[in-house]
């Protein structure tokens, strides 16, 4: 419990904190992570499947993995940990969000701003024209027997509109002026091994600010964390949530 208090004093004593998620964040709504030791992804499959080699030269392939992917994602809910970020979101506490993560249940749990490093399932792009579809759209190109899923407009491939292997992530610039501008950071759920995405809470501690992990197993930056909390996300943020409300006064 003193780390939970420990967090939220930095927490409530911050000008300007953010929140920074991975896969872990979304394991209690039965969305298995990448690297875990039990049960991760990429334990079960290889990575090669979610690169944009593969999907250029066997989208066949590639879409019918991910089918099979979307079908546990869309199926999901938001869990206690997201509905505990969103409201600190509403209480002020956090001013923006920046994710890993790809499920969309940070905006489904109500949170605001939120910039996706590594793009959203919920929609798909064509590469040839630009045009986006909403995957429910994809979901019934697919099904319906077109795989892959190709474009009205133009005949192009659609692609999820997903950071895969080799591409770069989206909105780098934006969070890590977020960053830069932030004295504390609350990491939830990431491994903290992926880059260019984990120089977000190194940007923190460069300015000066504090930085909180909350996690299940060590992360590759717990040496620079002031706050290290290891249990699963939905309990701590619990924990976080209610203690930040107390000392707030907050019911």
């Amino acid at each position: 419990m003193e780390d939970i208090k420990k967090a939220a004093e930095i927490l409530i004593n911050a000008h300007h904190a953010i929140a920074f998620t991975g896969a872990g964040i979304s394991t209690e709504s039965g969305i298995p992570d990448f690297r875990g030791p039990q049960g991760g992804l990429w334990k079960q499959y290889s990575p090669e499947l979610a690169s944009i080699d593969y999907f250029l030269q066997h989208p066949k392939e590639f879409w019918l993995f991910y089918r099979m992917r979307m079908s546990t994602l869309f199926a999901a809910k938001p869990n206690r940990a997201h509905h505990a970020v969103a409201e600190l979101e509403k209480l002020g506490i956090i001013k923006a969000v920046i994710t890993q993560n790809v499920d969309g249940l940070h905006q489904a749990a109500g949170s605001r701003n939120v910039i996706e490093l590594h793009g959203t399932m919920r929609r798909a792009v064509c590469l040839a024209c630009g045009r986006t579809y909403p995957m429910d759209v994809v979901i019934k190109k697919i099904d319906s027997g077109q795989i892959p899923p190709l474009c009205d407009e133009c005949g192009g491939i659609l692609k999820p509109d997903t950071v895969l292997f080799g591409e770069p992530v989206k909105d780098f610039d934006r969070a890590r002026e977020l960053a830069l501008m932030s004295d504390a950071v609350l990491v939830i759920g990431s491994s903290l091994s992926v880059y260019p995405a984990a120089y977000v809470p190194i940007f923190v501690k460069e300015m000066g600010g504090k930085v909180i992990i909350i996690n299940m197993e060590p992360t590759e930056l717990d040496y620079i964390a002031d706050v290290i909390i290891q249990c699963k996300a939905g309990d701590a943020m619990t924990l976080l949530l209610k203690e930040i409300k107390d000392r707030l006064g907050i019911q």
